[in-house]
């Protein structure tokens, strides 16, 4: 049997109904008539190409939301410490 060979840009159209119009692999393979593992193996190279800086994107994201998460809590804790004091004074003033 021969092999097949593809364009890039049927490769590129072909791993963007994956990832960007949500179709299943098993789906996009089926209507294109391409084996799932060919599938795979160009979904494996789009993420190792354009992997490097989603995954600095993501780290950056995450360092900022803990960043974040951890400013929020010690908000919420300064205005419970403020609701308190608040209430404790309007009492002393009865």
């Amino acid at each position: 049997m021969k092999r097949r060979t593809y364009t890039a840009e049927f490769k590129r159209s072909t791993v963007s109904l994956v990832i960007d119009q949500n179709y299943t692999r098993q789906q996009a393979a089926e209507n294109l008539n391409i084996g799932i593992s060919t599938l795979d193996n160009w979904l494996g190279q789009h993420r190792r190409s354009n992997g490097v800086a989603h995954t600095d994107e993501q780290v950056d994201l995450k360092k900022r939301n803990t960043e974040l998460e951890r400013e929020n809590r010690r908000l919420t804790m300064e205005r419970d410490i403020l609701k308190k004091a608040a209430a404790y004074f309007a009492q002393d003033q009865l």
